[in-house]
C-alpha cells in the first residue's frame, strides 16, 4: 500500500450518489431542513483526507432501472441542468465504482492563509493544524468561465509532477461576477465585535473600528446594521438601524468602543444571533459578522454549545454568519468551527490593507448568496485512474451517498467567488481517454430547488508539466505545495512535503519568485514572500 491511499477517505466506502439510485424509501430527498443529525452530518466529520489504508472494494451489483452511465449524468429524481457531461462524458455504459468517487462541502474560507502569512512575518512558523491547504489555494483569483447566471460554471484540467505517473488536477468553480451595489438585495448586518483585554493589541480592535467606519460609507441607504459588543458579557450597543441619514448614529457606536476585560465569546454569539432575529429583514440578505482574535477564556468556552447555539440559528432562521479574525494569536480553530456551523465562511486580517479590503470590498460586494449547501463530487474512472487523494478539505468531507441528500448540509456562496479543489492523481500506465466528471450541486438560496451542472477531463489534458502549465494551474501548486510543506512534519522541508512532486522549500521559493515576477501580481508575490520567510525559519 503506498502513502496515498485511494480515494483519500480512510476506507469511506458509500454507495455512490452518481448511480441514480431508486431505492424504496428514497435516498435522494430534495427538501430542505431535516432532523438536526441530517443538517450537521457533512461539517462534523472528522476524516482527514491526507489518506490512509485502500478501502474496501464495493460489493457487485447490476445497474438498477434508471442509473445513468459514468458520464456525470443525474440520478433520478434529481436535476442536471449542464448538458456538458452528457455530451463529453465517457461513452462506457458502466456504473462507477463507489471507491473512485470523493465528495466535499465547497469551503471559500481563506483565513488559514492570512493567519499563516501574519505568522511567518513574524519569525514563527505556523502550527501544522491551522494549516488548511485548500484556503491557501483559494485565496488566490482564478480566470475561470463565469455562468450567466446563478449557480455555477465547472472547469476541470491539470498537469503532470516530476513523481512518475502522478498529476495534480484541479476541479475549478465559479459563480456569476457580483453585481454592482445598486443591483443587490439589501442587507441587514449585525456586527458581533470582541472587545475583550486582548483586543487592545494593535492591529486588533483599532483596526476593526477603522474599517468598520470606511464600510459604513460604502453601504446603501437601504442596508441596516447593528451591533453588539462581548468581554464579560455581551451588550447590544445599537439595534437593527436603517442608515439612510442615520449613519452618524453608526459611526458614533464604532468610535465608542473600548477594550474591556475577558473575552466572553458564548454570550457575544448568543446575543448576535438573537439581536439580528430581532432585527431580520424579509427580501434582505441576513448576517452576523463576528470579529474576534476567538480566544473564549469566560463564560461558555465549550465549543459545540455555541456551536449548536448557531446551527439552530441557521436553521431556524437563515441567519449566516461571517468569521473575520485578527490578532498573532489567535482561536483559528473555534473561529472556523462557527462559521461552518454558521453556514458561512471565514478570513484573517492583519493590516489595515486587508482590513479595507474585507470589509469595504469584499463585505459589501459578496452580501447576497447565489448557492446554498453547495458540494462537489468527483468520479474517477477507475479504468485510467489507479488512485487519487484530495488535497485539504479534511473537515469538509461528505458521505458519498449524501451528495444528492439536501438535508446534509454542504457550503453557502455568493456571486463573484472561485473554488478551487486540486487531486493528486496516478494514471494507469498507457491509460488514454476519460479521467474524471466533477459535478456540483446546490439547492437555489430563495426557492430551496437543486440544480447540478458538470464537467469532465480526458487524460489528454495532463500533458504538460505544472511548471509548464497555465497561470492559474502554477499558481494553485504552488499554493498548494506551500501548505503541504508547512503541515507536513515528516521528512523535512528540505525534501518537500507529502505531494507527489514536492519540490523542498528553496526549489518552491525560487519558483514562486519567478512566477511573481512573470505574472507582476501583488497576490502571487505576497505569496513568494511568504515561501521564502517560511525557507528562511524552517
Amino acid at each position: 500500500m503506498n502513502r496515498y491511499g485511494t480515494d483519500g477517505k480512510r476506507g469511506r466506502r458509500g454507495t455512490t450518489a452518481l448511480l441514480a439510485l431508486t431505492l424504496a424509501g428514497g435516498l435522494l430527498l430534495t427538501g430542505c431542513g431535516g432532523d438536526d443529525d441530517a443538517s450537521s452530518g457533512a461539517k462534523d466529520t472528522t476524516s482527514d483526507s491526507r489518506g490512509g489504508s485502500a478501502p474496501m472494494p464495493a460489493p457487485d451489483r447490476p445497474r438498477g432501472e434508471g442509473e445513468q452511465r459514468y458520464d456525470g449524468g443525474t440520478s433520478s429524481g434529481g436535476t442536471h441542468e449542464s448538458g456538458e457531461g452528457e455530451k463529453n462524458g465517457d461513452s462506457r455504459e458502466i456504473a462507477p465504482d463507489p471507491d473512485y468517487l470523493s465528495t466535499f462541502a465547497l469551503d471559500v474560507d481563506t483565513a488559514s492563509y492570512g493567519y499563516a502569512r501574519r505568522t511567518l512575518s513574524e519569525g514563527r512558523l505556523p502550527d501544522p493544524s491551522t494549516v488548511r491547504p485548500e484556503e491557501f489555494v483559494n485565496s488566490f483569483r482564478q480566470d475561470y468561465e463565469r455562468p450567466d447566471g446563478d449557480g455555477f460554471s465547472v472547469t476541470v484540467d491539470g498537469a503532470r509532477t516530476d513523481d512518475g505517473d502522478w498529476s495534480l488536477v484541479r476541479v475549478g468553480l465559479a459563480t456569476r461576477p457580483a453585481e454592482r451595489q445598486s443591483e443587490r438585495p439589501p442587507a441587514a448586518l449585525t456586527f458581533v465585535i470582541d472587545v475583550s483585554g486582548s483586543m487592545a493589541e494593535p492591529g486588533r480592535l483599532d483596526l476593526a473600528q477603522e474599517a468598520l467606519g470606511t464600510m459604513t460609507d460604502r453601504l446603501r441607504d437601504d442596508d441596516s446594521v447593528a451591533i453588539v459588543t462581548f468581554s464579560d458579557e455581551a451588550e447590544t450597543v445599537l439595534p437593527m438601524t436603517r442608515l439612510g441619514d442615520r449613519r452618524g448614529r453608526v459611526h458614533d457606536a464604532i468610535d465608542g468602543l473600548e477594550p474591556m476585560e475577558s473575552t466572553n465569546l458564548g454570550a457575544g454569539v448568543e446575543t448576535g444571533y438573537e439581536t439580528a432575529v430581532e432585527g431580520r429583514r424579509e427580501g434582505a440578505t441576513n448576517r452576523v459578522v463576528l470579529v474576534s482574535d476567538a480566544l473564549a477564556n469566560t463564560g461558555d468556552t465549550d465549543a459545540d454549545t455555541i456551536l449548536e447555539r448557531v446551527a439552530t440559528e441557521r436553521r431556524e432562521h437563515g441567519v449566516t454568519l461571517f468569521g473575520v479574525g485578527v490578532g498573532s494569536d489567535y482561536g483559528d480553530a473555534l473561529m472556523e468551527r462557527l462559521a461552518d456551523q454558521g453556514d458561512g465562511h471565514t478570513t484573517y486580517v492583519s493590516t489595515t490593507e486587508d482590513a479595507r479590503e474585507v470589509f469595504s470590498e469584499q463585505l459589501p460586494r459578496h452580501i447576497e448568496l447565489t448557492a446554498r449547501d453547495a458540494k462537489a463530487q468527483v468520479a474517477f474512472d477507475p479504468e485510467t485512474v489507479a488512485e487519487f487523494r484530495l488535497v485539504g478539505y479534511d473537515n469538509r468531507q461528505v458521505a458519498d451517498e449524501d451528495f444528492r441528500d439536501d438535508r446534509v448540509d454542504g457550503g453557502e456562496v455568493g456571486p463573484g467567488h472561485t473554488v478551487t479543489a486540486l487531486y493528486a492523481v496516478r494514471t494507469r500506465s498507457g491509460a488514454d481517454g476519460h479521467l474524471a466528471t466533477a459535478t456540483v450541486r446546490w439547492l437555489d438560496p430563495d426557492s430551496r430547488t437543486p440544480h447540478e451542472e458538470s464537467g469532465v477531463v480526458e487524460t489528454d489534458a495532463l500533458d504538460d508539466s505544472v511548471w509548464d502549465a497555465d497561470r492559474g494551474l502554477r499558481v494553485t501548486a504552488t499554493a498548494a505545495y506551500f501548505a503541504d510543506a508547512l503541515r507536513t512534519s515528516d521528512g523535512g522541508y528540505d525534501h518537500g512535503g507529502s505531494l507527489p512532486g514536492a519540490p523542498g522549500l528553496s526549489e518552491l521559493s525560487e519558483r514562486a519568485d519567478g512566477l511573481a515576477d512573470r505574472t507582476e501580481d501583488e497576490d502571487v508575490r505576497e505569496l513568494a514572500e511568504a515561501i521564502e520567510d517560511a525557507n528562511r525559519l524552517a
